[in-house]
């Protein structure tokens, strides 16, 4: 399974082999330095620790700065960690660098993002309730989510609501997984993904492309 990390540059449009207008997301994947690799001898799992972007090592703590160091390389601005089948992790040896080829025979991929943050909304917004009457009868109530009923009993739990009541609170920033998106295009020489659609969180966001696992 390969797997990239990237930046989203933004969404344009493409015409397909048919003729028709294509929604499509220009990612900027890599090059990635292999930071590190776990094996379930040294830390019970196997994995793959990726880096992306340059940073100043300034900004960066010693811990950060030595671990980069012994890759072979300097602290990133972006790390993440992939688990990885038994055995899968002898093809990366720390200090490699990957690009957008390692996508070249995958047809489908899924996108790890961060969705774009809304702060506080209520429940209109964020769950899509119907609000109240906006006609007669209705006093300053128009977008009440109204009674919470027994959910605000949670017994033996507290006097608090049930977990996942759908009420008012934080919208968004939140991790989100979109799978099956079709790779439209891969440019070696710019390091550029275009998949089909859209994908999470703004322009400049960072995400984690993988081959699709359910295509």
């Amino acid at each position: 399974m390969a797997m990239l990390l990237g930046k989203k540059v933004g969404m344009t449009q493409v015409y397909n082999e048919a003729g028709e207008l294509v929604p499509v997301t220009v990612i900027l994947a890599g090059p990635c330095v292999v930071t590190q690799t776990k094996t379930v001898e040294t830390d019970g799992y196997n994995a793959v620790q990726l880096g992306l972007d340059e940073v100043k090592p300034v900004r960066r703590k010693k811990p950060a700065i030595k671990h980069a160091e012994k890759a072979n390389t300097t602290p990133k601005r972006f790390v993440r960690e992939m688990r990885l089948a038994a055995g899968a992790e002898q093809q990366y040896q720390a200090g490699d660098s990957l690009t957008v080829s390692v996508f070249s025979e995958d047809k489908f991929v899924d996108v790890v993002g961060t969705s774009k943050g809304k702060g506080f909304a209520g429940v209109m917004k964020r769950h899509g309730f119907g609000g109240f009457p906006a006609s007669h009868g209705t006093e300053r109530k128009h977008r009440a989510p109204g009674s919470i009923a027994s959910f605000a009993s949670n017994r033996g739990h507290g006097g608090g609501p049930k977990r996942g009541k759908r009420m008012a609170g934080h919208m968004g920033n939140v991790r989100v997984t979109v799978k099956n998106h079709e790779l439209v295009n891969i440019d070696e020489e710019k390091n550029l993904l275009v998949v089909k659609g859209s994908i999470p969180g703004a322009a400049g966001g960072y995400c984690i492309i993988r081959t699709a696992q359910k295509a």
